[in-house]
């Protein structure tokens, strides 16, 4: 018993966690690519999916119970607490989504946002800048992965790695990569969180 588990360790690298921000079910090709995507990272890795418009998630309020009342805990009672205990028990996160009139679903931002109950409310200087101190010893290493609408131009893609980027800073995170999701684009995105 103890060799196989031994052997387990060896060939687990890390977990990860992807949360799928696709708004909806008829999307299929962005299905189709993020079940590829998980499929071939979860050969090595321990993978934990999200599908975000199966789940009963609700906006932030802004209550500051979760610094406050109850630290560490959402005073929302919704489905929400099992992606927390995810994102911070893992080595790395996945924000998956369609490009949606220039940014991320609604679904994805609204998570994103909730996010915060992980983070203290006291502040810290990091790069000459205010942000959050840290709850958590570790936080996970993120990756971006989007999906082009029509009208999607790279001014778009810069906003929302921008946003990903501030959103890693105060998160004691790095964002690792942004990654437009295509077939043609699979293999290095499976490389690339990989070799994270």
């Amino acid at each position: 018993m103890r060799n196989n588990l031994v052997y387990y360790l060896i060939l687990v690298r890390m977990k990860i966690t992807v949360l799928n921000g696709n708004m909806t079910q008829e999307n299929i090709e962005f299905e189709r690519l993020i079940n590829e995507f998980i499929l071939k990272v979860s050969e090595n890795n321990v993978v934990e999916q999200f599908k975000l418009n199966e789940m009963n998630l609700h906006y932030c309020t802004g209550c500051w119970s979760c610094w406050w009342k109850t630290p560490g805990k959402c005073a929302i009672n919704d489905d929400a607490e099992k992606i927390f205990k995810s994102v911070i028990n893992s080595e790395f996160v996945v924000f998956a989504s369609p490009i949606y009139a220039g940014f991320t679903g609604s679904l994805l931002k609204k998570i994103t946002d909730r996010l915060i109950v992980l983070l203290h409310p006291y502040i810290e200087i990091i790069q000459k800048e205010t942000h959050h101190k840290k709850r958590y010893d570790n936080y996970p290493k993120i990756g971006l992965i989007l999906q082009r609408e029509n009208e999607t131009d790279s001014e778009d893609i810069k906003i929302i790695t921008d946003i990903y980027k501030r959103f890693a800073i105060n998160f004691h995170s790095k964002l690792c990569y942004v990654k437009i999701l295509e077939t043609n684009t699979m293999e290095e995105i499976i490389h690339e969180t990989c070799n994270i």
